[in-house]
């Protein structure tokens, strides 16, 4: 019998070193649209748009990224990766602690916060698959981190005890995110204090 390898394209084995340059430059690209949508935000709607400022061949981009949407969807995703790496997790602060921590990381990449707030608005409308299945699990992910937050807050005596779990991670998203869209509209937006206040009105009486 022949070596079906041999005349068959598609199962030909890809070399390592081919396979770990392609990982790397697609990382390499994926740390600069990083750095450029922290400074110019998502305004740029275009993948050839973006390829320019980003210094690549738009060729390349789609051969990485495939869609505008799927890139945009990976620079959040890594941008979130690199944001754990440089800023550890307290896993004894409250949901709120969290929330205040994040909009002062987040003051600093105003650009990538735009660029949130509009895969979640995109992932409300159809024909957008990428941006909903990433708000959809982002969501998720960041509801159950704060039930946990909320569980252990509440057995350290630094949380009301009268309050749901479920319903507290909801509210405490829904206020941080609410405040991050005033807060790209209206730079003197008070974060700081509306999260200072609900960690108030979510504290043991």
């Amino acid at each position: 019998m022949a070596d079906e390898t041999a005349t068959d394209p598609a199962r030909t084995p890809v070399p390592r070193g081919s396979y770990a340059k392609g990982v790397a430059r697609r990382q390499q690209i994926l740390d600069r649209a990083i750095e450029v949508f922290a400074l110019r935000g998502s305004d740029r709607t275009s993948l050839r748009a973006i390829a320019e400022a980003v210094g690549v061949t738009h060729a390349a981009l789609r051969h990485y990224f495939g869609s505008l949407e799927e890139l945009l969807v990976e620079v959040y995703r890594e941008s979130e990766r690199q944001g754990d790496l440089r800023h550890p997790d307290d896993a004894d602060a409250t949901p709120v602690e969290v929330m205040r921590e994040s909009a002062r990381v987040n003051r600093e990449i105003a650009g990538l916060v735009q660029l949130y707030s509009t895969l979640v608005a995109a992932a409300l409308e159809e024909g957008h698959p990428a941006a909903r299945d990433f708000a959809t699990q982002r969501f998720d992910r960041v509801r159950a981190d704060l039930v946990d937050r909320v569980v252990r807050s509440q057995r350290a005596g630094r949380l009301r005890t009268d309050a749901e779990p479920q319903a507290v991670a909801a509210l405490v998203i829904a206020v941080s995110d609410g405040l991050q869209t005033q807060w790209l509209l209206d730079a003197a937006a008070p974060q700081d204090e509306s999260l200072q206040l609900l960690e108030t009105l979510l504290a043991p009486s």
